[in-house]
């Protein structure tokens, strides 16, 4: 691995969700989402970097603040706590526009948590399509958990419209809008449409603009389910997707190894390349 090889993780600005009736519900990323796979990149040794598109602290879904996440252990719930509390990487956020005028080749990996924020800005966030795109290009480990699929949206020419279209369920402006979408032909996974309806009866007592699954499938993606909250994880190039808060580890396993291959790969290209410089041939005569 590349000594200090960083990390992006890219969290949303919004804290309020706007329902399909205009019903206003406060809203944040899933608190497991985020801590397992960003708990995992540590471990591994490399260094995280949160950035959000205001460069404000990315807001946590107080329905996910329970161990029932953590297989009921209140034990590893509260470690999770303090790790997402004390590392710095995560509570000192920057702005996605700062880590593109750093230079996106410092950057070996993005990863973003689910909940619905993605739905509201980072699917037609700018800057975000310009890290997406980057990555993309360099075949960069790209890693979305739960909803933060539908954030591979940003990276369309019409992102806004897109999202506009399937706000108004218009579905052939929906699809035209993709046209010549880097992701088209993926396959991938998404919090379907399944464990939707249930969130929308048992969590949020009210009905979603859209639902993500079927706005990656008329973008042009390949959708892979499993059962309802079963972990799935699906991999298709640079391009890791995790289908509901359960496939958490899963994906933070398939993220690591992506990475770890990626940065390998790297590493050895720069060791070929510093090799045959000309001041390193120099040094064989």
């Amino acid at each position: 691995m590349i000594s200090n090889a960083k990390i992006l993780i890219v969290g949303s600005s919004v804290s309020t969700f706007v329902l399909k009736d205009g019903q206003k519900q406060p809203t944040g990323y899933y608190f497991n989402e985020l801590a397992i796979p960003a708990q995992a990149l540590v471990d591994a040794g490399f260094e995280i970097v949160l950035v959000t598109p205001l460069g404000n602290e990315a807001i946590v879904d107080r329905h996910s603040l329970s161990a029932s996440h953590f297989g009921g252990n209140e034990e590893r719930f509260q470690n999770a706590r303090d790790f997402v509390t004390m590392n710095s990487g995560l509570r000192n956020p920057r702005t996605i526009k700062s880590a593109i005028e750093e230079g996106l080749e410092n950057f070996m990996g993005v990863f973003l948590a689910g909940g619905h924020p993605p739905m509201i800005d980072l699917m037609v966030d700018a800057d975000l399509g310009t890290v997406l795109r980057h990555f993309h290009t360099e075949s960069k480990p790209t890693a979305l958990l739960c909803h933060a699929p539908i954030a591979v949206a940003a990276a369309m020419k019409e992102a806004k419209r897109f999202r506009q279209a399937l706000v108004d369920g218009d579905t052939l402006s929906a699809m035209d809008a993709a046209h010549d979408w880097q992701y088209a032909g993926y396959r991938m996974t998404v919090f379907s449409n399944e464990e939707e309806k249930w969130a929308e009866e048992n969590v949020l007592h009210g009905r979603v603009p859209f639902y993500v699954a079927d706005a990656l499938k008329n973008a042009g993606a390949i959708l892979e389910f499993k059962g309802l909250f079963v972990p799935n994880v699906v991999q298709d190039r640079e391009l890791i997707t995790g289908q509901n808060p359960a496939s958490d580890h899963l994906l933070a396993a398939a993220l690591v190894r992506a990475l770890d291959v990626y940065t390998a790969r790297r590493a050895a290209a720069m060791a070929n390349s510093e090799s045959r410089s000309p001041a390193s041939l120099g040094t064989l005569n």
